[in-house]
């Protein structure tokens, strides 16, 4: 587990099948510990969490990112939120569903994209500093310094998966943490537009 941001730290479980990093984060805004799409951790990746517990949430940013969180909400007694819309999909038992546009634990905006793979997609956004986007599979972190999409078959209409991920570019963000693959920590808003504007 390496800190990457003031407060933010990432974890990461090699895929052998995606031949890429699942990532969790642990995030520490004021009185809030909150952990997103957690992969397993390693004995060290635990040790550190348990230096921040107690854990208050776990965010899930949609239904392919659950991960481990059923597992981790027992251990910690936190808190879990999913996406409203993925909830039906889901085999979890959240504490509390979130829609678009609501404001949840540590001040983080939860901005649902239309399109996606799932009809839960979010993105999670903490308006500090320079600002911080977090995604599941909306971007993929893939090569390292760029941003991807998922593979086409992923999608019912890719054209308006794009269409929809243009809504992150709204707002006012320089790093971009992803659940899968590398995270960008500066300048990834001009990644994001190159991307949409170049597939």
């Amino acid at each position: 587990m390496k800190q990457i941001l003031p407060g933010i730290w990432q974890w990461s479980w090699f895929s052998e099948e995606k031949q890429f990093n699942f990532n969790g984060l642990l995030l520490t805004i004021g009185e809030h510990k909150i952990l997103v799409d957690p992969p397993a951790m390693s004995s060290e990746a635990s040790a550190m969490v348990r230096r921040h517990a107690p854990i208050d949430y776990i965010l899930i940013t949609n239904r392919d990112h659950l991960r481990e969180a059923s597992t981790y909400q027992r251990e910690f007694c936190c808190q879990l939120y999913i996406p409203e819309a993925d909830a039906a999909l889901m085999e979890a038992k959240p504490t509390k569903t979130y829609k678009d546009g609501e404001l949840l634990p540590g001040g983080i905006w939860a901005i649902q994209l239309n399109d996606q793979k799932s009809p839960g997609e979010s993105a999670l956004f903490i308006d500090r500093g320079r600002g911080i986007m977090i995604v599941g599979d909306a971007l993929i972190g893939r090569p390292p310094g760029a941003v991807g999409l998922l593979p086409a078959e992923k999608y019912v209409d890719i054209e308006k998966a794009k269409e929809g991920l243009g809504r992150l570019l709204k707002y006012n963000f320089e790093s971009l943490l992803v659940g899968d693959g590398d995270s960008i920590l500066t300048g990834a808003k001009q990644q994001v537009a190159q991307l949409l504007v170049r597939s």
